[in-house]
């Protein structure tokens, strides 16, 4: 309980500051999806090597944005500050969703998708970012965990993109 006790209260303090229900259920899915896939690592892989792959795709990621953000002085469409580019919801919440495509395949990573997209919808219908914003939040999350991750188990497969070429990559143990 003592454990509990702090997250409780980040998360009070966090949905104390959004302004409508639609941000607030999307601030709750931008927690819960990273913290779904963290706790998938630890109940199904016996070691921690998922684990560390989620936390260096959340950390790259997250480290990207904030430096762009510090770079890039754009005004939130509310006009509340000047850190509108790129979404951190949208890049943590893709780079989990990548993450356990990567990791555990589609079938784990539709509900995933769908939830890190509805993320970014909430990001720009309660005006605190623009739809560029949130595209380029969800590219630097994917990329990230795109890099990262590697297959638990069975076949990967994933898209190539790069000096004029495109295609699919198909890898797997045998």
């Amino acid at each position: 309980m003592k454990r509990l006790l702090p997250v409780l209260l980040l998360l009070m303090t966090h949905f104390a500051h959004a302004d409508t229900r639609l941000e607030k259920s999307g601030d709750l899915l931008h927690l819960l999806i990273p913290a779904s896939a963290f706790g998938a690592t630890l109940m199904v892989e016996e070691d921690y090597q998922g684990s560390w792959q989620l936390i260096q795709s959340g950390v790259v990621s997250r480290l990207v944005v904030e430096g762009l953000k510090y770079g890039i002085d754009k005004q939130r469409p509310d006009g509340s500050d000047s850190d509108s580019f790129p979404s951190g919801h949208a890049a943590d919440t893709f780079a989990a969703a990548t993450f356990v495509q990567q990791r555990y395949g589609w079938k784990w990573a539709i509900p995933a998708y769908i939830g890190a997209t509805y993320v970014s919808y909430t990001r720009v219908a309660s005006d605190k970012h623009y739809v560029e914003d949130v595209l380029a939040g969800a590219a630097i999350g994917i990329l990230s965990g795109l890099y990262f991750t590697e297959p638990y188990k069975g076949i990967t497969v994933t898209p190539i993109a790069g000096g004029g070429s495109y295609g699919i990559a198909i890898s797997g143990r045998f």
